[in-house]
């Protein structure tokens, strides 16, 4: 498999992996234009863009967009992230062509329509609601506020009812305006895929965009702090963020082998001991995630009202046990599991192709499977030790409680636990 990469004059970018054997290819437009890109005003607004590319172009209708795919057997798709928003499709071989002009037309030639803007608000809205009716999605936006208080990385990604039903056809233009330049956009495709027609159909579609640098984000600062709502819930909902390395630091290898041992999997401590030794909850975790500049380890678990505060301080003192104990077998294992779930992941075109765009966006280019490898391998039962005492004593912390949580700890209470 050979990744290959181009830039067309205007910045525009493409990167490509052909994956031999296989029928079909994944292909999509990565622009950096998320939720962390948003000023106050327009917080939900990328999101919103990204429901309304497939409500209709200069060329095609709804329906149209949605059959052009269909017709073929393919399926199309977007998501919007705090620092990106994909548009991708995944097609047989002889369908890449169709589905790079229909990817291509959502993402330059939206007509926003009024009144499939009233549609599609309604139906935002109703997402919006749907997510407050669902307690292990909306604590993980209120950590995400308390993590990052009063800064665009810490906003919801779907946006407040008030600022979503408010937005305008202006408003959504002139964030294509200010976001959607050939410099903020990648393609990338995997799968059946030739390169070299790919740069042909970048040059076509994509050559005559003239550049211009998008608004370059706020540096993120983790502020730390709580959000705690009573509600009468069956389960009381746990959830505590640590600062993390960024995914630029290569201490990011470290905190993710950290935090699969810590609780990524049914043999990991918090499971091993939260779960299957003192049956305090069905759920408990620990991940890792980074951005450009920042990132958090989070731990999250639902319990009974009265079991939330022994589980809230268990977490902590495995934590702390970690930083003294953690062991050679449990830092291989952990390598072991980031390793099989890169790889495993990587035997999907669609996998892989948002690989590349993330890859291109971080660093301008693709390291090898080999480097990044090489940099788990590298990491070390000490440095895992030393990152351990790190996020159990120092790292500043987020906490979010929703549900029967008038028993649980306050997070000045766990910060004294840790620094006990």
């Amino acid at each position: 498999m050979t990744v290959r990469q181009d830039q067309l004059k205007n910045g525009f970018r493409i990167v490509s992996e052909h994956m031999p054997g296989l029928q079909s290819a994944a292909i999509g437009i990565w622009v950096s234009a998320g939720g962390r890109h948003e000023r106050i005003e327009q917080n939900g607004i990328a999101h919103f863009l990204e429901h309304m590319a497939f409500k209709g172009t200069e060329r095609r209708s709804a329906l149209q967009i949605a059959e052009a795919i269909e017709d073929v057997g393919g399926y199309i798709n977007a998501y919007t992230s705090r620092e990106v928003t994909a548009y991708y499709a995944r097609v047989l071989k002889d369908d890449v062509t169709l589905a790079m002009d229909v990817i291509g037309d959502i993402v330059l030639n939206p007509v926003f329509d009024p009144r499939e803007i009233e549609v599609e608000r309604g139906v935002i809205l109703q997402e919006i609601g749907q997510a407050y009716d669902t307690p292990d999605d909306v604590i993980f936006d209120w950590l995400q506020e308390q993590s990052y208080h009063d800064q665009p990385l810490g906003r919801t990604i779907l946006g407040p009812t008030e600022r979503v039903s408010a937005f305008s056809r202006e408003d959504l233009s002139g964030f294509v305006a200010e976001h959607y330049g050939p410099e903020q956009m990648i393609l990338s495709a995997a799968g059946a895929v030739d390169h070299d027609a790919l740069m042909k159909m970048a040059e076509e579609m994509f050559g005559h965009l003239q550049p211009r640098k998008g608004l370059t984000p706020e540096i993120a600062r983790f502020t730390g702090g709580e959000a705690r709502q009573e509600k009468d819930l069956e389960q009381a909902h746990f959830a505590l963020a640590l600062e993390s390395p960024g995914y630029r630091d290569d201490a990011i290898y470290t905190a993710q082998i950290y935090s699969t041992a810590l609780g990524g999997g049914m043999s990991s401590r918090l499971f091993q001991e939260v779960r299957e030794t003192r049956g305090l909850c069905y759920t408990i975790f620990a991940q890792t995630g980074a951005y450009a500049d920042t990132g958090t380890t989070t731990i999250y678990a639902g319990t009974s009202a009265d079991q939330v505060a022994e589980l809230a301080t268990i977490t902590i003192d495995e934590m702390k046990r970690a930083a003294g104990d953690m062991n050679d077998e449990e830092v291989a294992r952990a390598r072991a599991q980031m390793k099989a779930g890169m790889l495993m992941g990587l035997e999907s075109p669609s996998n892989r192709a948002e690989r590349l765009a993330r890859l291109v966006q971080i660093w301008g280019r693709v390291p090898s499977l080999e480097d990044t490898v090489a940099k788990i391998d590298a990491v070390s039962t000490e440095d895992v030790r030393a990152f351990a005492e790190q996020m159990a004593m120092q790292a500043p912390a987020a906490l979010a409680l929703y549900g029967p949580v008038s028993g649980a700890p306050s997070l000045a209470e766990l910060q004294e636990r840790r620094a006990a």
